[in-house]
């Protein structure tokens, strides 16, 4: 028997109760193609131990950078990410081998009373760690004729929830499939639907890393990759970086897959950039062939962030600070 049969592969994963539960799923899918026991190595991120905001900190990588330099010392075989945490440069000597299929891409509002958004009162004060949220639901909320309070926010799931249920807030957004990954979906009193609060780039999507030069690895963890998640996700984070733009912008971008009976047969893009207040959005959006390469993906991207900057885009990318 091969010797590295028996031998466990090192899992690198963020310690937040999220963070374990998302590797969590992924090492048993890795158990179940490869035979071999995965164990998780925790690994705390400066994104876990700062309080600051993330728009102050520098939004892009905290979360990251500590998993990929144990990658690169050789203290874990492989990492998993939330993808919209990742930078949308990748390093040459580290590859993502996998994309699984994506968890639902919207964000969820937790609020008081079992209220839905529509239903929260004028002047509601709605906390988020996320400008594009803020722009979007303030944008949301002057479109129903009212004014909403976006409240900066960090901290775990329970600490947000519990924002609510203690009365500071009269409700938070978080992403659904955060929620749905720790088993708290119901706690959710409304979905946002995309056409009106477009997610992060990458949103409810996992991105599976290791060495670019573990061939046997990426070829293994491959059996994990969906190539319809891999392919929206891929134009949407073309997007934010044509818009040169951190997770700390004001940009969201979802690609869906439109199907003619059974059959998907096109792509559509849709981005948005906004101003912290909800009073200048753009959002565009563009629809094409499902791309069938990462070259193409990246064109689609490319194509909408054109056509956004051109409509004025760029004027709203400053407003990153909380």
């Amino acid at each position: 028997m091969n010797p590295r049969l028996d031998q466990p592969l090192r899992l690198g994963t963020r310690r937040s109760k999220l963070a374990m539960s998302q590797s969590g799923h992924v090492a048993d899918a890795v158990r179940a193609v490869t035979g071999r026991p995965v164990e998780l190595v925790e690994i705390t991120t400066y994104g876990d131990v700062s309080r600051e905001n993330l728009a102050q900190i520098g939004g892009t990588g905290v979360f990251v950078t500590a998993l990929r330099e144990a990658l690169l010392r050789g203290e874990v075989d492989f990492a998993v990410h939330s993808l919209k945490d990742l930078p949308t440069a990748q390093p040459g000597d580290l590859v993502v081998a996998a994309m699984p299929q994506r968890e639902d891409p919207r964000d969820a509002l937790v609020a008081r009373d079992g209220l839905t958004f529509e239903q929260l009162p004028d002047g509601a004060r709605i906390g988020t760690g996320s400008p594009r949220r803020m722009a979007q639901l303030n944008h949301l909320a002057l479109s129903l004729g009212k004014r909403v309070e976006t409240v900066a926010i960090r901290g775990n799931v329970d600490t947000r929830i519990g924002f609510v249920r203690d009365g500071v807030l009269d409700a938070v957004v978080l992403a659904a499939a955060g929620l749905n990954r720790i088993g708290r979906s119901a706690e959710a009193t409304e979905l946002l639907p995309v056409d009106s609060v477009l997610p992060a780039p990458g949103q409810g999507a996992l991105a599976v890393e290791c060495l670019a030069s573990d061939a046997d690895l990426i070829a293994a963890l491959g059996e994990l990759d969906d190539p319809y998640t891999r392919a929206a996700v891929t134009a949407e984070r073309s997007l934010l970086a044509a818009l040169e733009a951190g997770c700390s912008a004001p940009v969201g971008a979802f690609a869906d897959l439109l199907a003619d009976g059974q059959i998907v047969n096109e792509m559509r893009l849709r981005g948005v950039v906004g101003t912290l207040d909800g009073s200048t959005l753009v959002q565009l959006s563009t629809t094409g062939p499902v791309p069938q390469s990462y070259d193409e993906a990246m064109a689609l991207g490319r194509e909408l962030a054109d056509e956004m900057l051109a409509k004025g885009a760029a004027g709203l990318m400053g407003e990153r600070s909380l």
